[in-house]
This record gives structure tokens, C-alpha cells and sequence, in this order.
């Protein structure tokens, strides 16, 4: 498979279809996730835990803007969607609607996932979901 079949793959089956069963396919023991708003543990075990916070917190789902091969490197501008049904970093479900862009860089190594750097609308979520005033 390649790269960006196996990057593809993480959004659509694992994220969408809740899959996180699969995270040992997708990425490395090793696999480490660089997002400053979001402490996650190393490996696939990690991924699964985070991605099921979304899962769960916003009935989340991920949609594929762009995504394009760079070498050993995978990008991918995607938006997170969703309804603030469950507890998210503490704050109970307010029930509102929720869309976030973000940009994702992929490491590939051995066709898996090795290394994720991500960067996302963080303070728009808040807005979002009424812990911070709009701008």
C-alpha cells in the first residue's frame, strides 16, 4: 500500500468508520504525535486514544481537503467536524455544532505511520463550543 493510501486509510477508516482497532496497521510501535494541544502516549495505542476523545467528545468526523505525497512525508489539509455530545477536556456537552481546519504532516516509514506533526484551529473550537468569546 502506499503512502498516501495508508495516510488515507488512518482518516477514513480508522477516524470515520471508528476503526481504531486497526492503529497497529497504521502506524509504528514507535510513532510519535507532535500537537502541542493534545499530549498523546507513543505508538498506535496513543492514536487510538486520542482519536477516540473526538470520536466520542464531538461525534467527530474528518474530511480529506487535500492531500498530496512528499517523499517520506504525507500532507494533509483536513477539517474536523462534529457535535459537542461528551466531555472534552472537561467541559461538559454544550451540544453545539463544531468545524475545525487543520493541517496534518505524516512521516512514513516502512508504509506506516511513524511521526505526526499537526496543527489545528484550536481556539475556534473553544469559540465553538462557548468557552472563549468570538472574536
Amino acid at each position: 500500500m502506499d503512502n498516501v493510501a495508508v495516510v488515507r486509510r488512518f482518516y477514513e477508516e480508522m477516524c470515520n468508520k471508528r476503526r481504531n482497532d486497526i492503529a497497529g496497521d497504521l502506524f509504528t510501535d514507535e510513532h510519535l504525535m507532535h500537537d502541542p494541544q493534545v499530549p498523546v502516549r507513543v505508538g498506535p495505542g496513543g492514536m487510538a486514544a486520542v482519536v477516540s476523545t473526538y470520536q466520542d467528545g464531538v461525534d467527530g468526523r474528518w474530511i480529506i481537503e487535500e492531500i498530496f505525497d512528499a517523499g517520506d512525508r504525507v500532507v494533509v489539509r483536513w477539517t474536523g467536524m462534529g457535535k459537542h455530545v461528551g466531555i472534552m477536556n472537561g467541559i461538559p456537552p454544550t451540544g453545539n455544532d463544531v468545524s475545525v481546519d487543520a493541517i496534518s504532516i505524516h512521516r512514513m516509514e516502512d508504509g506506516k505511520i511513524a511521526e505526526t506533526w499537526e496543527v489545528w484551529d484550536t481556539l475556534g473550537f473553544l469559540q465553538q463550543i462557548g468557552v472563549m468569546p468570538a472574536a
